[in-house]
């Protein structure tokens, strides 16, 4: 197989085959052949194709991941971070660590925002807000 099949073949050349498959001039086995592609797949095509003749392609269109985290939400993790960062800063309070479960809930309290805890966590580490080497006294009194 190798190359993809949008890289090697046109549409009109895969439109070709798929039509000379349905007029019955091609077998199944020799369609899937020429085209290089596995049984299953041909035949989604080939029902892709019988829906909508002018509409079919094979060109490959990246679809979008939906993953890229908006700005808005970027600053609202920012925010909740911030205020996490108040308390660990305040001496009186027992408050060592962030609590990125805790920053989650709120997020979604607050905003009605879904975030994944790695990536409120890689905000924080990308912010320099996390302060890995601070060393804090203990508040138990030993």
């Amino acid at each position: 197989m190798g190359e993809q099949i949008h890289k090697r073949l046109s549409d009109e050349q895969a439109k070709m085959i798929m039509e000379k498959y349905l007029a019955r001039e091609l077998s199944a086995a020799h369609a899937v052949e020429l085209l290089s592609l596995k049984r299953r797949q041909f035949f989604e095509w080939a029902q892709k194709y019988r829906n909508d003749p002018e509409g079919f392609t094979i060109a490959y269109g990246r679809k979008g991941t939906g993953r890229k985290l908006g700005d808005v939400i970027h600053d609202h993790i920012l925010q909740e971070l911030a205020r996490e960062k108040a308390l660990i800063d305040d001496p009186s309070m027992p408050i060592r660590f962030y609590n990125y479960s805790y920053i989650q809930d709120q997020l979604r309290e607050r905003y009605q925002e879904k975030v994944s805890l790695p990536t409120i966590i890689d905000r924080a580490k990308k912010t320099a807000i996390t302060s890995r080497n601070r060393i804090r006294p203990s508040t138990t009194g030993r």
